[in-house]
């Protein structure tokens, strides 16, 4: 009985190194990063928040992100890249 468990904790283990080893590293990874960027941008972090508390997270992450593409602009601008 001992080494049928332990066989079946070897295949298991191996089934598992498979799966790890066969996901592409780009994808997962882009893939990750973009659902907690969307989960930031969208307040989900924020935990039991109230619904303004969420709103005010959500208006307020959108506005940074705007300020952050305007400053990369005039910076730009400035440096005569564009």
């Amino acid at each position: 009985m001992a080494k049928d468990d332990e066989r079946e904790r070897e295949s298991r283990e191996a089934l598992e190194r498979v799966a790890r080893e066969s996901e592409t590293i780009g994808g997962s990874a882009l893939g990750r990063a973009g659902q907690r960027m969307s989960d930031h941008f969208a307040g989900r972090d924020a935990g039991g928040a109230d619904p303004i508390e969420l709103w005010g997270r959500r208006i307020g992450r959108a506005l940074s992100l705007l300020g952050v593409i305007l400053l990369t602009w005039w910076l730009g601008v400035q440096l005569r890249w564009w």
